[in-house]
């Protein structure tokens, strides 16, 4: 009998140690070898852990590659070199301006941004900011106005958005939604450093980051000209080269620059914005001329 029990429990021990030395298949007897788990099914799916920003945030020093779903940005969403990027949104959360348009958002670094560029023709309060095509007057303003790449909607609108001069973006009628503002020399020097964390965002004119502009720009040669060196949008953030309008209302850079104002001046004359390029990684703070017309980005309060 004693052998019996010794000869039982051997084999249990066996049949226990089989089973964690191999792989393991749910709703399959032969999961493929190189699968530690594998999971079959005609009529369920697997199913991640389901949380919201706060408490994906609570999680004690996450591992590079953990998973989770993200409830309050509706965006399934990986663990990468200390921060979460986003995998997949199948439910954008919008927010919209005061003339109807519609924005896609996306979080980065626990802040919700824009995914496109501004596009609204009226301050918050509903005053008109005016479409100004003549040159000469939109080289003597020191008011808001906006304009189209090329003043050509038809061509650049849809894709680009509306070029402002500074004066629109620190209006203090506001240019954003209720709740929303237009992005702060701040807010972009947290995302920057956020994205890199060697970003030198103390520098006072020059290129804060070597990579960080990769990570923001949308990917491919559709917008961005070849070669679109390093872009992997891997934030969500989809920054596009609608380039920009100078003195004397010259058009340039488009497909190869993409300008973003922030609210923050330097001085009388200039105040600080954000370019990327096509044919590097790279994110430059200057500080320029407030009659430029750039692109806008908000960011929610």
């Amino acid at each position: 009998m004693k052998n019996y029990y010794f000869i039982l429990i051997l084999t249990q021990l066996f049949l226990f140690q089989n089973c964690i030395a191999q792989n393991v298949g749910i709703g399959t007897s032969n999961p493929s070898p190189s699968a530690q788990l594998e999971v079959s099914s005609i009529n369920k799916g697997f199913l991640p852990p389901r949380m919201t920003t706060a408490q994906r945030n609570n999680i004690v020093s996450p591992a590079d590659g953990l998973q989770i779903f993200n409830t309050t940005t509706n965006c399934l969403e990986i663990y990468i070199s200390g921060y979460w990027q986003n995998i997949y949104c199948s439910i954008y959360t919008f927010v919209n301006d005061i003339d109807g348009n519609q924005y896609p958002t996306v979080e980065i670094c626990n802040k919700l941004f824009s995914k496109k560029n501004l596009s609204v023709c009226r301050y918050r309060n509903g005053d008109i900011i005016p479409n100004v095509t003549d040159s000469a007057v939109w080289n003597n303003l020191t008011t808001g106005a906006w304009c189209w790449y090329k003043n050509d909607s038809a061509t650049y609108a849809a894709t680009y958005g509306k070029l402002y001069n500074w004066y629109v973006v620190a209006d203090p009628r506001g240019l954003a939604p209720e709740g929303w503002h237009v992005t702060t020399d701040a807010d972009w020097n947290k995302l920057i450093k956020c994205i890199d964390p060697i970003a030198d965002t103390a520098a006072a004119s020059s290129s804060q980051s070597l990579l960080a502009g990769g990570t923001l720009k949308s990917t491919g040669n559709d917008s961005w000209a070849s070669p679109n060196t390093g872009a992997t949008d891997s934030v969500g953030f989809c920054a596009l080269p609608g380039g920009y309008r100078g003195n004397n209302s010259i058009f340039s850079n488009i497909s190869l620059y993409g300008y973003w104002w922030t609210t923050t001046g330097k001085d009388a004359l200039t105040s600080y914005y954000r370019v990327l390029f096509y044919n590097n990684t790279r994110i430059n703070r200057i500080a320029f001329n407030k009659k430029y017309g750039y692109s806008v980005r908000i960011i929610k309060d």
